[in-house]
């Protein structure tokens, strides 16, 4: 439309007087009916009485069909670390041990008669479970099956009992590198927290550095520790993203994972072969498109 010809100019100032009219209309409704201001008073005005109180909108709550109420500490949104000496961690734990449950800390610091005393009420608590399940604790195959398994479920869940500062140790290395680095295919496994039965497969990581890089085996490492515990496996890939993230602060982290649940290959609903796939992408790799397909291309290379 050009403005030097009348029909156009004629067609622009309709438009706005039209333009005009609505946001007229808009103003006019924010008052209330009769003229009254539809607004709360002032604290300066004081109330004709509770009916002219506008009473408070209750927060929605949103039970049932998936959602429940928080149900105690979980894994953290991620947020931009701030800048300077008041900066938070996402690991909220002093001791390093990376969102610690509620016994934790007393499995780490204890003495050695303390760690021969859980294995034994372990050690009841599984004669208990043979016993209730209708077999024979005390027949020779399972005698000694209840102290078995007590220490192959302490090993099991040993990472509940490893610090990440300690597995990470000095391998943190200065290096002018800002391209994107990758170790795939690093085998986990862990234990469903559900039904306390094993979940298998394999974790890829990644992130660009941002002047410092990790030793290749630390991201291994990191992933064995978090998989070393009761888990799900939305928490476990974010868990470990989260933990490459405090470690090195790269530009970002990318994880991503694909494991077979037993809880649902030989129980419940049956079905063998059926694969569970995570992701986690922090930084850069959230914010740019590019870089997260580069990522997925090279994650599913080769395969």
């Amino acid at each position: 439309m050009s403005l030097d010809d009348p029909a156009g100019q004629h067609r622009l100032s309709a438009s706005l007087e039209k333009l005009k009219m609505v946001q007229d209309e808009g103003s006019s409704s924010s008052q209330g009916v009769n003229g009254h201001d539809a607004h709360p008073h002032d604290e300066s005005t004081p109330a004709d009485g509770p009916s002219s109180q506008r009473p408070l909108a209750t927060p929605r709550i949103l039970e049932g069909l998936g959602f429940r109420p928080s149900s105690g500490i979980s894994t953290p949104q991620y947020s931009s670390r701030p800048v300077g000496k008041s900066a938070t961690s996402p690991l909220p734990d002093a001791n390093g041990l990376g969102w610690p449950a509620k016994s934790t800390h007393l499995r780490l610091n204890a003495t050695s008669e303390e760690r021969a005393e859980r294995e034994k009420k372990m050690a009841s608590a599984v004669r208990t479970i043979l016993e209730c399940i209708g077999e024979d604790p005390d027949r020779e195959g399972l005698l000694k099956t209840p102290d078995r398994y007590a220490k192959a479920l302490l090993w099991m869940t040993r990472g509940y009992e490893e610090r990440l500062a300690d597995i990470i140790n000095d391998a943190v290395f200065e290096e002018d590198h800002d391209e994107m680095v990758i170790v795939r295919d690093i085998e986990i496994s862990s234990l469903c927290e559900h039904h306390l039965v094993p979940f298998t497969g394999k974790i890829a990581i990644a992130y660009v550095p941002n002047k410092l890089v990790l030793g290749l085996s630390k991201l291994a490492r990191i992933a064995e520790v978090f998989s070393r515990r009761l888990q799900v496996q939305e928490r476990l890939t974010k868990q470990v993203a989260l933990a490459v993230q405090e470690a090195i602060h790269p530009r970002g982290v990318a994880v991503v994972m694909e494991a077979t649940h037993m809880c649902m290959t030989m129980r419940g609903v049956q079905k063998p072969g059926a694969i569970t796939v995570t992701s986690c992408m922090l930084g850069c790799f959230r914010t740019q498109q590019k870089t997260r397909e580069e990522f997925l291309t090279l994650v599913k290379g080769g395969r």
